[in-house]
């Protein structure tokens, strides 16, 4: 039996189910399609460096208007992730694909870009004995040596608890430090099956202790089956793990295969939610119906704490 749909606060705008909505998604979640010179400029410097971005591979609403505006997400460590997990779209299997030269390519179409905010992000890679974590690190300094003047932030995957893989990373000194829980505790096991939702937070505490002065970040989607109060105890879990900046998004079902979608939330809904985040001492709060973990990230960095940062 499905967990009863969500409601906000009286009197607020309401959401509803994909049955409401005629099977179609709301007014408030369509988007235009990627085009424009700068969009194809990028495409094309892509392909030609052999990247790949989470922007493509997740299906992500905002990809016209992130890469339009010069900016991107950039998937290391290949396309092909060791897990399954129910919400994404990410192509699984076993990896064969790893550069060591990855890096380098990176840092260049930064430069080319000339981006301002680099977010790196990577499949999971169980195969690999550090999950990939000394190439995170060897990106973010080789970023950093290319680009002096652009902020860093890394999405991770949780390493399998690993700590040492967590320590490599933060001691390449990324300006923020984000893995996503994306959902409440009672459906990890439908969602994120290989995961756990302590061992996540966990991480989250530990990279904040490892350099006080790395911003943490995280985020979960809405609309899979979760209750109201279910997510208010998620925010307060996350807060008492010190993590700074939050983002809250839709689910948005990729295919028949994946974890179905039960419920669209109304914007005044995820207006309420970053208000009950607030009111938790976030320092930043990402809530939208096409919010995704990369969406303004570059309005998110404390430069003031970056420019008294010293280099790894």
């Amino acid at each position: 039996m499905e967990p009863l749909p969500v409601v906000g606060q009286a009197g607020h705008g309401v959401g509803g189910s994909p049955e409401d909505f005629g099977g179609r998604h709301p007014e408030w979640l369509k988007v235009r399609l990627p085009a424009g010179e700068s969009y194809g400029k990028i495409l094309d410097l892509m392909r030609a460096s052999s990247l790949h971005t989470v922007c493509e591979e997740a299906h992500c609403p905002n990809l016209g208007e992130c890469w339009g505006a010069g900016t991107a997400t950039f998937m290391i460590l290949g396309d092909v992730c060791t897990r399954a997990c129910a919400f994404c779209a990410v192509k699984t299997g076993r990896p064969t694909w790893f550069d060591e030269d990855e890096p380098r390519r990176v840092a260049e179409a930064v430069r080319d870009m000339g981006v301002i905010h680099a977010v790196i992000t990577s499949v999971d890679r169980d195969d690999m004995p550090d999950g990939g974590a000394h190439v995170f690190a060897s990106t973010i300094r080789t970023v950093r040596d290319l680009n002096p003047g652009t902020s860093i932030e890394v999405l991770i995957p949780d390493f399998q608890g690993n700590w040492d893989a967590l320590a490599t990373v933060m001691e390449a000194r990324p300006e923020i430090l984000n893995h996503n829980v994306e959902t409440v505790r009672r459906l990890y096991r439908r969602v994120r099956p290989k995961a756990d939702l302590g061992q996540s937070l966990e991480l989250l505490r530990r990279a904040r202790a490892l350099d006080p002065n790395t911003q943490t970040k995280t985020g979960f989607m809405v609309g899979l089956g979760e209750t109201w109060g279910e997510l208010l105890e998620l925010m307060d879990e996350i807060r008492a793990a010190d993590v700074e900046i939050l983002t809250i998004g839709q689910y948005l079902r990729p295919t028949q295969k994946h974890h179905p979608l039960l419920r669209y939330y109304h914007p005044d809904e995820f207006a309420d939610l970053k208000t009950e985040a607030q009111n938790r001492g976030f320092r930043w709060v990402e809530s939208g119906p096409l919010v995704r973990s990369s969406y303004h990230a570059e309005r998110q960095v404390d430069r003031d704490r970056m420019l008294g940062r010293v280099p790894a």
